[in-house]
């Protein structure tokens, strides 16, 4: 499990050193001297250890939701946690949504900064090819990004060991400068970083906002906790990943300390001559390793979020017949390709790159710690003393990041923030517009019991099979039963009419799945239970209503839509582009049938306006 972690939590912390390092000297315009190399090392160095190895690794994989972690696990933790004060847990929603709104606006810019900074190689060994950087990265990207829907079951068994491979080339490649100039291990004493922060001050605070990028990728260790496990993830980490960042980024300070003209790509010019194409290969293949995990979690990110109803339902393809959090997402995949080749195109070099890579990292880190205070304060009912002690120190290193890197976004920090803006606004408009949508159909639906009573004074024929009446609202008669009623003037044997709730926690179990009411005349309302980790698939679910001696027959079972058609007005809770752009997405959004794993060529849609 440590092993296979290393490809899949560690792939974009592990590709730091290609960049980090240099841009904290470029990005601050820092000369390369004795004093500011052992700064700047012991900065990265205990920025590594503070931030990754204390907060993430000894806190925050601690807030396990059921066993799983990442920021919409956290955020509901956070809610259930204040259930009981409505204006916070309000706020504490909004606040874990913008959170997750900006992790897709990292997960543009992670592959755009990792492949490029990898393929900038070229500039390093072979400069009079400069012009093939973008082209190549591109190239590189497209194929990635092609790949993802043949599945990551085959290749995830190959990230562990390219990763065990990359590690260990980072450790061999940093201690021969470290035993040529063993004088730049006195970084590791904290007294350099803070001489450094008191001699340069804002150059020091401007530096911060490169320094970060030591740590991007910690918010993985947490997200992919239910994949592998506390264990596995600090296994990992102490035992192989810290030490083999640790050796390259001082081997990094001792050729500077001997050569400073290498600030140019300290990284590849670590490499002897002989090491230098597989280096270059090497770096390529697990930038693309790197990226490859962050599109994965952006799919399981965004199909949390659609079970969580703050995005709409998009059609999802599971590659894998035995793991369940194998997945694509067509629109996300390309809507990220899209960003992606935007942000390379646009900024065209990692230096450059450098300006976006950051913000989005340290908001993510600073809403975690928010988060975190409530959960280890409301959740865990620790002292409150205590519960400042853990997260106060954390919460002002975060922000002093994050304050560092808001001086990047006129300078591309704007670019992921601005990502992260638009899939908030549409998230907001999209739970809010269900929720009106929700409160116009409950002032005009007719009471279930009671329509079943009306019909079953003189009831219509009845033909065998059993009708399943999918619909949002447990109690409300559904549109399709009454199309059905006009139409073809005939009901079902067996009539089930199932409601799907999604909850804030990641996993509900078959015991829990299932909770049926009887309406009388072979009649009855299921209440179906998901929690966000789980397959919503409706057929496999109803197959449990056999404990409670309801038989249904696979093939003579019908599913009826009931789907909503929405029509945007004015003053109906929103702005009027907010509901125009609600109407869109509803329109756009694939069909209920896929998202819950009903079987398509049995599926009647029948379709009703509503004026929200």
């Amino acid at each position: 499990m440590s092993l296979v972690a290393l490809g899949v939590v560690f792939g974009d912390i592990g590709t730091s050193p290609l960049y980090a390092l240099r841009e904290t000297f470029h990005g601050a315009h820092l000369a390369v001297t004795r004093a500011n190399v052992l700064g700047v090392l012991s900065l990265l160095f205990w920025t590594m250890t503070v931030v990754v190895s204390f907060k993430y690794v000894l806190l925050i994989l601690r807030a396990d939701n059921n066993g799983e972690g990442g920021l919409i696990a956290m955020m509901a933790l956070a809610t259930q946690a204040v259930k009981d004060k409505p204006v916070l847990r309000r706020r504490l929603m909004l606040l874990g949504l913008f959170g997750t709104a900006i992790f897709f606006g990292d997960a543009v810019i992670t592959p755009a900064m990792t492949v490029l900074g990898a393929v900038e190689g070229i500039d390093v060994y072979a400069p009079e090819y400069h012009g093939l950087i973008v082209p190549v990265t591109l190239l590189i990207l497209t194929g990635l990004f092609a790949f993802q829907r043949l599945g990551t079951g085959t290749v995830g068994k190959a990230f562990g060991p390219i990763m065990l491979v990359w590690f260990v080339a980072l450790a061999a490649l940093g201690v021969p400068q470290i035993i040529a100039n063993p004088e730049v291990l006195q970084a590791l004493n904290p007294a350099h970083a803070l001489q450094f922060g008191l001699q340069h001050r804002w150059m020091a605070f401007v530096a911060l906002g490169a320094a970060v990028l030591v740590v991007t990728g910690g918010e993985a260790l947490y997200a992919d906790l239910g994949h592998f496990g506390k264990g596995p993830i600090r296994l990992s980490w102490y035992g192989l990943v810290m030490p083999a960042l640790t050796l390259n980024y001082f081997g990094q300070g001792a050729l500077l300390l001997s050569d400073p003209t290498a600030i140019k790509n300290p990284f590849y010019l670590l490499a002897p001559a002989w090491a230098e194409i597989p280096l270059f290969a090497l770096a390529t293949l697990a930038a693309t390793v790197a990226s490859q995990a962050l599109i994965t979690a952006s799919f399981s990110v965004a199909k949390q979020a659609m079970q969580l109803g703050i995005l709409p339902r998009m059609r999802i393809w599971h590659t894998s017949v035995k793991e369940t959090g194998q997945i694509y997402v067509p629109a996300i995949n390309w809507a990220l390709y899209a960003f992606v080749v935007v942000a390379v195109v646009f900024f065209g070099s990692s230096s450059k790159m450098a300006g976006a890579y950051g913000v989005a990292v340290t908001m993510d880190m600073t809403i975690t710690t928010v988060l975190t205070f409530f959960v280890i304060r409301h959740g865990w009912k620790y002292p409150l003393a205590l519960c400042v002690a853990a997260t106060g120190a954390f919460f002002l290193i975060d922000v002093l990041f994050l304050a560092s890197n808001l001086l990047k976004v006129p300078s591309g920090g704007w670019f992921p923030l601005a990502i992260g803006i638009w899939c908030f606004t549409m998230m907001l408009t999209w739970k809010q517009g269900r929720r009106l949508m929700s409160d116009k159909l409950r002032e005009d639906a007719i009471d279930l019991k009671s329509f079943l009573q009306a019909v079953f004074v003189s009831p219509p024929t009845r033909v065998e099979g059993t009708a399943v009446f999918m619909s949002s609202e447990a109690g409300v008669t559904p549109n399709a039963l009454l199309h059905n009623l006009k139409h073809n003037k005939v009901l079902h044997a067996q009539n089930l009419f199932v409601t799907v709730k999604h909850h804030e926690v990641p996993w509900i179990g078959f015991d829990r799945r299932v909770q049926v009411e009887s309406l009388g005349n072979n009649c009855w309302q299921v209440g179906l239970h998901f929690g966000f980790k789980n397959e919503p698939d409706v057929p496999e679910a109803l197959q449990l209503l056999k404990q409670q001696g309801i038989v249904l027959d696979d093939m003579d079972t019908s599913y009826f839509l009931s789907r909503d058609i929405v029509m945007p007005t004015i003053g109906g809770g929103m702005a009027l582009w907010r509901e125009k752009l609600f109407a869109s997405m509803h329109r756009n959004a694939a069909g209920a049938a896929d998202f819950l794993h009903l079987p398509t060529n049995r599926v009647v849609e029948l379709g009703s306006k509503v004026e929200i």
